[in-house]
């Protein structure tokens, strides 16, 4: 085996204890809840970096994604971030606030209102991505590239069986 880590200690501890028990599923997913933990911290970090909360970057960086002029109707935004109506509202009105984004009339419905990324939010949003990616390709450093996809392939089929 190679270095042993704390998931390590842990599962041969419970081993000893519990020889009746099939320990296997703690060696993965036990790491991928430390791992979690580092992956939030270097997130709110790179957020934080960019003046924005983890759950403004969702809305921002949906609204990035859909291209130029970058925006979407409320309902579009809650499908990309599965969050309920009320707290996309709360989210939308804060941005709104900040001066990230703005709402407009829909032009194809004049009772409908679409989102819009104002150019503040997409130069705190293109930082954010920036710095986030970076921060994760830290946390991944100790893998070569061969290995990453492979672990990424692996990810998206066990949480394929969630989604």
């Amino acid at each position: 085996m190679t270095d042993a880590d704390e998931v390590d200690r842990i599962v041969d501890d419970w081993e000893r204890e519990r020889p009746d028990l099939d320990f296997a599923p703690l060696q993965v997913l036990s790491r991928v809840a430390r791992l979690s933990k580092h992956l939030d911290r270097a997130r709110r970090e790179a957020f934080a970096r960019s003046e924005l909360e983890a759950s403004e970057f969702d809305v921002l960086s949906a609204l990035r994604r859909a291209g130029a002029p970058y925006r979407l109707s409320p309902k579009q935004l809650l499908q990309q971030t599965l969050v309920s109506s009320g707290t996309m509202t709360n989210r939308i009105d804060r941005l709104v606030e900040r001066g990230l984004v703005s709402r407009q009339t829909d032009p194809n419905d004049g009772r409908g209102i679409l989102v819009e990324m104002r150019p503040a939010g997409l130069t705190r949003v293109d930082a954010a991505i920036t710095r986030l990616v970076d921060a994760e390709s830290v946390l991944l450093r100790s893998l070569p590239a061969a290995e990453q996809k492979r672990l990424a392939d692996l990810l998206r089929k066990l949480s394929l069986g969630f989604d």
